[in-house]
């Protein structure tokens, strides 16, 4: 795009100043901003600064956890994934293919001893559903399904450690949505993408029949019904559009504006791996990352706002598009999502935060402004919360 040329008759620059006067901007001056050249980028992300300073003056949070992968096995088999694996698999979890309760305890312990408040618990959707092996599992373990199995492994972890759970389960019912929220401050599940052409043969999502958008978007929904404070967000680079990523977070946005419940907006970049269908797929340019999350928090100015660092280099950039947010951070377990892609150490996490202005904070799986949805309720849970936090609702650990 050329400087001189106009966004619904003005540049780029006087939209900008627009925006930060306080005028909403439009799906298509949103798709625009996508396409700045980057003589324009350098006063985009500077007005993405503005509105994060606007929203969370001088503090960036992390949340320190643990990675439970409670089971690698998925009925989903999205073209990008390398978490999924079949019975038998190599990398299949061996024997039951999906962890025990010892197991489970063990590690939440371990991040225990090392400061974690956050126990990330995350599996395949509804694997029983086609795998006979994981609905002998179940039966052995005694429970009816993957969704039983995963309450019960998060009351576990509530109430014989200190960590809190954030289970990442796939599509829930209504009656699921409560029944985690009573075991689980908060919940989570990308929406990813609103493109259904993704669905079709040879796309990023065929043979993948949890990944159509109106569930997701039916889950997150639901959420917003009962008030679970959730995480969501959109990946980008799986196939999609520039407008369909504008599209994927203005549906995000008018889910929050009619429940108040998305706590936090991820924007994940797809990365390429030699063992995926997808491994010869071109990754996301750092350009169009930044562009992304500076657009996403023009678009969600009070929306909390996380990039995964281990997936971006440098990843102190993400900090200059408005992120006010590193997402999970695991001195123990590794991404089992992007096993290649090791996190950044807390110590030059804190050190590279601190370069850019910012005070690194700890943060629990639910963010401090969404505390009293939680705490509001009598019981083990709220007690628990109650008991991790600070006075000002972070962690009560200091960085």
């Amino acid at each position: 795009m050329d400087v001189t040329e106009s966004i619904g008759g003005r540049s780029v620059s006087s939209l900008l100043v627009e925006i930060r006067s306080g005028k909403p901007l439009l799906r298509d001056e949103a798709c625009e901003l996508l396409r700045c050249n980057d003589d324009d980028l350098h006063e985009l992300l500077a007005s993405a600064r503005e509105a994060k300073q606007r929203f969370k003056p001088n503090v960036v949070t992390y949340s320190p956890k643990v990675f439970i992968p409670l089971t690698n096995l998925c009925r989903d088999y999205c073209g990008y994934c390398t978490f999924r694996r079949d019975p038998g698999e190599p990398g299949a979890h061996t024997g039951a293919h999906t962890m025990t309760p010892d197991e489970v305890l063990e590690v939440a312990r371990a991040g225990e001893k090392l400061g974690c408040t956050e126990a990330l618990f995350s599996l395949g959707d509804k694997p029983e559903l086609l795998f006979p092996e994981m609905r002998e599992t179940l039966r052995r373990l005694g429970y009816k399904s993957t969704l039983h199995y995963l309450e019960a492994m998060c009351e576990l972890v509530l109430r014989e450690t200190a960590l809190l759970p954030h289970p990442n389960p796939g599509l829930m019912s209504a009656e699921w949505i409560s029944r985690l929220a009573a075991v689980s401050p908060s919940m989570g599940l990308m929406l990813e993408t609103t493109n259904t052409s993704l669905l079709a043969p040879g796309a990023a999502h065929d043979n993948a029949p949890d990944k159509v958008p109106a569930k997701r978007l039916r889950t997150i929904e639901e959420a917003g019904k009962q008030n679970v404070p959730f995480t969501t967000g959109l990946l980008i680079g799986i196939g999609e559009s520039l407008e369909d990523r504008i599209d994927t977070l203005l549906a995000i946005r008018q889910l929050h504006r009619r429940y108040g419940h998305i706590q936090e907006v991820i924007v994940q970049n797809f990365r390429a791996k030699p063992d995926i269908p997808m491994r010869d797929w071109p990754e996301p340019s750092r350009g169009e990352m930044l562009r992304m999350v500076a657009v996403a928090r023009l678009l969600l100015p009070d929306v909390n706002l996380q990039a995964p660092p281990n997936l971006s280099s440098p990843y102190p950039e993400l900090l200059d598009a408005g992120i006010n947010d590193w997402g999970g951070i695991s001195p123990l377990t590794p991404d089992f999502i992007n096993p290649e892609k090791p996190w950044p150490h807390l110590e030059q996490l804190k050190l590279h935060t601190e370069a850019k202005g910012y005070i690194l904070r700890r943060r629990l799986p639910i963010y401090p402004e969404f505390m009293p949805a939680v705490t509001a309720r009598p019981g083990l849970l709220s007690q628990k919360v109650k008991a991790s936090a600070s006075q000002d609702g972070y962690s009560r650990r200091a960085a």
